[in-house]
C-alpha cells in the first residue's frame, strides 16, 4: 500500500463510512506566506514539531478584534467555485459504503470563528458582537449552499449529514445553555433541517462534557452524536445508553487519550470489548475513535482496535 493511499487504508481497516466533499476550485482568496498554510477561509495555519511527529495549528488569527467592516471585506468562498460534480462520480463509486456529506467544522460557530479570530475572541464576542456575528452568518450562508449543492450532486444518495460544534471541556459545558439556545442552536437548526429536507439523519460532532445539550439536539431533529469522549464528565458510555439510548445514535466512543494511546494491545482490545457490551444491545452505535488518532498511537492499537470492533461488533 503506498503511503497516501487513504481509500486503501480505509478497505484495510474495513472502515464503513466515506466522506464526500466537492473540492475548491476557485480563485486564491488570501496571500501566501513564508511558513504559514492559508485555507479558503483564510485561518493561518504555522507547523508545530513534537517528540513524536508534528501537526498543523492555528496561528495569527487575522480578524482578532475585527470591525464589522473589515469582516464584510474579508474574502470568502463562493459556492460557485466548488466542484459538484466530483461529488456525483464519487457517490457513485462509494455506493456501498455509508456516504457522509459535511464535517466537524460544517455550520460550526465557534472553532472556525476561533480560527481567523482567536478563541478568546470567539467565546467573548458570540455573545453580542455584532463583527462576530457578521463573520459566523457570512461563513454559514456559504456553508449551507454548498452543503444543499452537495447533497443534490450525490441524487439521494448521502446516507449522513455531518455538523459539528464543540461545546464540552473535560469538566463541563464550554457556554451556558441560554447562550447555546440564543446564539449557537438556531444557525445549527438550518443545516440540521437541511438534512431533514434531504430526508437524511443528522449527526453533530461536539467534544468533551457535552450531554447537557443532547436534550436540545434530540428536540431540533438531530439523530446521531459523535465524538463522545468518555473521560469526559457525564459521558461515560453507560449513562449515555441508558439516558438517550433509545432517542439518539451514537459514533465515537474509543478515546484517542486512553488506552488506545497510552496502553497495549491487551489493553485497547478490552476497552472496545467493553465499550461494544454497553452499547450493542438494541443498535444505533457505530464504534470508531473519539477524534483523529494522533500520531503518538502505537500502530499496533490502531489495527487491534478495529480488529477488535469485527470480532466483538458483529450481530448476535
Amino acid at each position: 500500500m503506498a503511503p497516501d493511499d487513504n481509500e486503501g487504508l480505509l478497505d484495510a481497516l474495513s472502515i464503513d463510512f466515506r466522506h464526500i466533499s466537492p473540492p475548491y476550485t476557485g480563485p486564491k482568496l488570501h496571500a501566501d506566506l513564508p511558513d504559514r498554510r492559508i485555507d479558503e477561509w483564510g485561518a493561518r495555519m504555522q507547523w508545530i514539531e513534537h517528540e513524536t511527529g508534528g501537526y498543523w495549528d492555528y496561528c495569527d488569527f487575522p480578524l482578532r478584534d475585527a470591525t464589522v467592516e473589515e469582516v464584510r471585506a474579508w474574502p470568502m468562498p463562493d459556492p460557485d467555485d466548488y466542484d459538484y460534480r466530483q461529488v456525483a462520480h464519487r457517490c457513485v463509486a462509494l455506493a456501498e459504503f455509508g456516504l457522509v456529506a459535511g464535517n466537524p467544522g460544517m455550520g460550526d460557530i465557534i472553532n472556525k470563528s476561533g480560527m481567523v479570530g482567536g478563541h478568546e475572541w470567539a467565546f467573548v464576542a458570540l455573545a453580542a458582537d455584532p463583527a462576530f456575528a457578521l463573520l459566523v452568518d457570512r461563513r454559514l450562508d456559504i456553508q449551507l449552499e454548498v452543503l444543499r449543492r452537495t447533497l443534490s450532486a450525490g441524487e439521494g444518495l448521502f446516507d449522513v449529514l455531518y455538523i459539528g460544534e464543540d461545546l464540552g471541556t473535560q469538566r463541563g459545558p464550554l457556554i451556558g445553555a441560554d447562550l447555546f439556545r440564543r446564539a449557537v442552536r438556531p444557525r445549527l437548526q438550518r443545516f440540521v433541517d437541511l438534512g431533514i429536507e434531504f430526508d437524511i439523519p443528522v449527526m453533530i460532532h461536539s467534544c468533551g462534557s457535552s450531554s447537557w445539550a443532547f436534550d436540545d439536539f434530540i428536540e431540533m431533529g438531530i439523530s446521531v452524536v459523535d465524538t463522545l469522549q468518555p473521560e469526559a464528565h457525564d459521558m461515560s458510555p453507560a449513562r449515555l445508553k441508558k439516558r438517550f439510548g433509545d432517542r439518539l445514535a451514537f459514533h465515537g466512543m474509543i478515546s484517542t487519550a486512553g488506552p488506545l494511546a497510552t496502553g497495549d494491545v491487551e489493553d485497547t482490545v478490552a476497552v472496545v470489548r467493553d465499550t461494544l457490551a454497553t452499547m450493542k444491545p438494541g443498535g444505533g452505535y457505530a464504534l470508531a475513535p473519539t477524534h483523529q488518532i494522533q500520531d503518538n498511537t502505537p500502530t499496533e492499537n490502531v489495527v487491534a482496535m478495529y480488529r477488535a470492533a469485527r470480532e466483538f461488533g458483529t450481530a448476535d
